[in-house]
């Protein structure tokens, strides 16, 4: 919206705000919000691009925007930059992941999503039944014929 000029400023600028609070909001109710930017550089979207057009099998990927969209590379930068700095919080950070390699794309998202798993420090619940009850059901139904 605000690399083509949609919305005005004065109406996408308070949607930090709005952002923001919602990700409070949620938060407060123990929702757990990882937001991850994958970042590739101009070289590796057109390396990419070159795939698309080479492989069959990813041809479907590519579009005529692609090439419009690219030329705007420096206002979208600047639309990101913005949005990391204004609505990444204590409570709902951003992760900017370099990501031109997907290997490691892969392993630095899945170690913040498993660092964030542990300090959760989530355990199973406690059985809501009497386990020797149902365990004495368990064999009296293995030795009775159906």
């Amino acid at each position: 919206m605000r690399v083509h000029d949609l919305v005005p400023k004065k109406v996408w600028s308070k949607r930090y705000d709005l952002i923001n609070d919602y990700e409070k909001m949620l938060t407060v109710h123990n929702v757990t919000i990882l937001k991850f930017f994958l970042y590739i550089s101009p070289e590796e979207q057109l390396e990419r691009f070159r795939q698309r057009l080479d492989d069959p099998a990813r041809q479907w990927k590519i579009s005529e925007s692609d090439y419009k969209e690219r030329a705007l590379w420096d206002q979208y930068l600047e639309a990101f930059e913005d949005m990391l700095k204004k609505c990444s919080t204590k409570d709902a950070p951003w992760y900017v992941i370099p990501s031109n390699h997907k290997w490691f794309r892969n392993l630095a998202v899945s170690n913040i999503i498993r660092k964030t798993l542990e300090d959760m420090n989530m355990h199973l619940p406690a059985p809501m039944v009497d386990l020797e009850k149902i365990r004495q059901q368990y064999h009296s139904a293995k030795t009775d014929p159906v």
